[in-house]
């Protein structure tokens, strides 16, 4: 096992890793901006290195310091969270070429399972049904010729793209012919690749991912689904598990076909396939995510296992010790994320609790909100045997949390869970837009 990690994030998420690693005896080393000097990841944290100014090219985004940071403080492994350079194939190499695991899946893994058309066509050989879409595309004439192969509606989106954003649904040759140059632009902008490609637009569909977990002797499990259909331009804001729209049976040819899957692609650690269902109740494959996703502590839980914990563990080589028969998947947990509405200082917080009531979050009074980072701020989950009684506990909990000094979407949560399209089941990706 690792004797020292470096957690190579900020926020909610370095907490949430500090707090794992703390628990399994391994020391731990933050790293932060000049931004995030106060933080609360910086005290938790054994050690803990300023990487450089605010702005995340300069910090969390810039490879190089964070290895030599870790080399300094003669860290056996680097954590990379979520977002930042989780799934940045470059950073893996450059870890591994240093003497440093990297806690995720091998560099070249990650190159050939993020090729989204490369992955697409790999899940489709291990028997799951991909959306009908394109590779990159090199110019406006191709991309007329295959959305009209596929069939309008059809959606845009950047190749390098990824948290919801470079997408863009597209009903006419006529729309396409004037977002192309424009999507091009923000695609280069946003993520230093101008690449794009289409992908069939499924109306009307509930976004359902499948949490897997495989080790390196290719032991697979599929720690059940999660619905993520409740969504405002294409982020996520409520996640639940299990999904109100899937039925037992189709539940369970999904998590085996998943799992058979996963060994077929050759894929070890943690990682999210997602899916489209329409509504026929046809599951779509949509793509692969090779890292933790936000929305994690809903499967915990839901079935128990600490997903960080065996992340770390898998990437130690220790096999998993269970399967998906030990699985406990009954029950009803859902999540809220809890975003800022700007930048300010938290002056007051006070947090719900009671049985199976969890806030990950990295906030407490003299927080700053800054502009540099994404807005979350925390994730509020709760567990309750039944879906309405987890539906009331998540109501009593968003009540009972308060934060002072900054504007939040909690009045906005508590309304949508509260709305008889949610309370029924009976929603779709489109829920908020419409």
């Amino acid at each position: 096992m690792f004797s020292k990690i470096l957690i190579a994030n900020r926020g909610e998420i370095a907490v949430r890793i500090i707090r794992a690693c703390k628990e399994m005896g391994i020391k731990t080393v933050a790293i932060y901006s000049e931004a995030d000097r106060n933080s609360l990841h910086t005290a938790l944290a054994d050690e803990a290195v300023c990487i450089g100014p605010a702005a995340a090219k300069d910090s969390y985004l810039n490879a190089e310091r964070i290895v030599s940071a870790a080399l300094a403080v003669k860290a056996a492994a680097i954590h990379p969270g979520y977002g930042f350079l989780s799934e940045n194939a470059s950073f893996a190499r450059l870890c591994r070429d240093n003497g440093i695991a990297f806690i995720g899946p091998a560099s070249d893994e990650m190159e050939r399972l993020s090729d989204k058309a490369a992955m697409k066509e790999a899940a489709e050989k291990a028997g799951l049904e991909a959306i009908p879409g394109t590779e990159s595309l090199d110019s406006l004439e191709i991309a007329l010729s295959k959305a009209e192969k596929i069939g309008y509606p059809v959606m845009l989106k950047a190749r390098s793209g990824g948290g919801g954003r470079g997408i863009r649904p597209v009903y006419s040759s006529d729309e396409l012919k004037s977002i192309w140059p424009i999507a091009r632009a923000e695609s280069l902008a946003a993520f230093s690749d101008e690449g794009l490609y289409l992908e069939k637009l499924i109306e009307n569909a509930r976004h359902i991912e499948v949490q897997i977990i495989s080790d390196e002797e290719g032991h697979a499990v599929a720690l059940g689904e999660r619905d993520c259909s409740i969504q405002m331009n294409h982020q996520k804001l409520i996640e639940e598990s299990p999904s109100p729209a899937v039925s037992e049976s189709a539940r369970e040819a999904l998590l085996s076909k998943c799992e058979e899957a996963i060994r077929k692609i050759g894929y070890t650690g943690i990682g999210t396939l997602e899916f489209l269902m329409d509504k026929n109740g046809r599951f779509w494959f949509l793509e692969m995510n090779v890292r933790l996703q936000v929305e994690h502590g809903v499967t915990e839980i839901l079935t128990g296992i600490d997903l960080v914990k065996w992340q770390i563990r898998i990437a130690a080589g220790i096999p998993l010790a269970f399967t998906r028969k030990d699985i406990r998947l009954k029950g009803s947990a859902i999540e809220v994320r809890v975003n800022a509405a700007g930048a300010g200082e938290i002056t007051a917080i006070h947090l719900p609790g009671g049985p199976f009531v969890r806030f990950d979050t990295f906030v407490e009074p003299g927080t700053i909100i800054t502009p540099f980072y994404d807005s979350l701020i925390g994730k509020l989950i709760v567990f309750a045997g039944k879906r309405e009684e987890s539906i009331r506990k998540l109501k009593a909990s968003l009540c009972e949390l308060v934060i002072y000094g900054v504007d939040t979407n909690i009045g906005k949560q508590i309304g949508i869970i509260s709305g008889k399209a949610f309370e029924d089941g009976c929603y779709d990706t489109s829920l908020l837009e419409r």
